[in-house]
This record gives structure tokens, C-alpha cells and sequence, in this order.
């Protein structure tokens, strides 16, 4: 799988909604290798889209494409500054990956120089299901520099900020605080998703 994430700032959020659901409606049937996104604004207006395919070949061939080129400059125009695009070849999955039912989804941006320690700790899944039951799925997309951007579905908010106040074991307390360190977080309250 390949991950990119896009990340801005954007208050004309309505219409960027709109936008973003033109493409479903007219140039998602000729994207192939697309499989899905999950797509939100945080309360600072910082808009975040994790958008999933097959490939990286799959991805930029969709980027290629004209009519592709023309929504996205349309895209970039509705937001207030620059855009990020983070292109992520290495994903993991948590559980079946992220999940379109989810009431409440929380992006993390960080950084490690171990990947591997960070990987183990989405493997370890029955821990974390027994910990956290109120987590349905979620994605790990890591950059080639230990940049990570970790999207986690969860049922709905009230549940993950109740399963914040339990205290993992010491093993993992240790994991998250290594892989937490400095990291930003981005509630989307109202998430929205499409998939294939």
C-alpha cells in the first residue's frame, strides 16, 4: 500500500468539502489502484487527507493524469497557504486499517530513528485491543527519513478520551513515550471518508 497524506490550513472548509467530494463523484472511477481516504479539519482549521493506493506507480499515474491536474489546482486554491504532500511507500496497517464507520479519528505526525520499534507496536495488536477496545483501525505510513504520520479510527470521541485516562503497562508507556516525543496530534471531530 501507499499513503499520501495533504496538510494545510484552510477555513473555507465548506467548500473544500465539496470540492473533495467532486472527486469521488467524477474522477475517482478512472483512478486506479485507488483505495480509499479519510479526511478531515482540525479546531486550529488545519485540514488533513490520508489517501490510500495499491502503489506508488498507481498513485502518481493518477497524478498525472489532466483532469487529475486541473481539480488539484482548484484543490490548492481554497486553501489560505502553502500545502504539504507526504508521500509514504512504507504503511502499516492496525487491525483491517482505517475504518469508514469511525465516529472520531486522531492524526499523529512524528518522528523516530528507530522504525522498527515504532512498527512492533502496531503489531502488537491483541494488547492493544484488550487496552483499547474503542480503537477499530488505523494506518502507520512512514517516510524514508522516520517521519510518520499514524491515523487511528476510533468509535467516537467520547470513548478514545475515556481510553486516554487508562495507564498502560510500563512496557508500553515507554513505546508510546518514545514514539510520542514531540509528535502533533490533529482531532478530526467530524471525519469523512470514501473508499472503493
Amino acid at each position: 500500500m501507499f499513503i499520501q497524506v495533504i496538510q494545510g490550513k484552510c477555513t473555507r472548509q465548506e467548500e473544500l468539502h465539496e470540492h473533495l467530494d467532486t472527486w469521488r463523484t467524477e474522477l475517482s472511477a478512472g483512478a486506479d489502484g485507488w483505495l480509499g481516504g479519510t479526511y478531515g479539519f482540525a479546531d486550529d482549521d488545519m485540514f488533513v487527507g490520508v489517501v490510500r493506493f495499491e502503489s506508488r506507480e498507481a498513485a502518481m499515474a493518477n497524478s498525472g493524469r489532466p483532469e487529475q491536474g486541473a481539480w488539484a489546482e482548484r484543490m490548492m486554491a481554497l486553501f489560505d497557504g502553502p500545502v504539504e504532500f507526504h508521500d509514504c511507500d512504507d504503511v502499516t496497517l492496525l487491525f483491517d486499517g482505517g475504518s469508514d464507520s469511525a465516529g472520531f479519528v486522531q492524526v499523529i505526525r512524528g518522528k523516530v530513528d528507530d522504525v522498527d520499534r515504532l512498527k512492533a507496536m502496531m503489531a502488537d495488536t491483541d494488547t492493544l485491543h484488550e487496552m483499547r477496545p474503542e480503537i477499530i483501525g488505523g494506518t502507520l505510513a512512514i517516510e524514508a527519513d522516520g517521519t510518520f504520520t499514524e491515523t487511528v479510527a476510533f468509535t467516537s470521541e467520547d470513548a478514545a478520551r475515556a481510553g486516554e485516562q487508562a495507564e498502560p503497562p510500563a512496557e508500553v508507556r515507554s513505546d508510546l513515550d518514545y514514539a510520542m516525543a514531540g509528535a502533533q496530534f490533529f482531532d478530526l471531530h467530524r471525519p469523512w471518508f470514501e473508499s472503493r
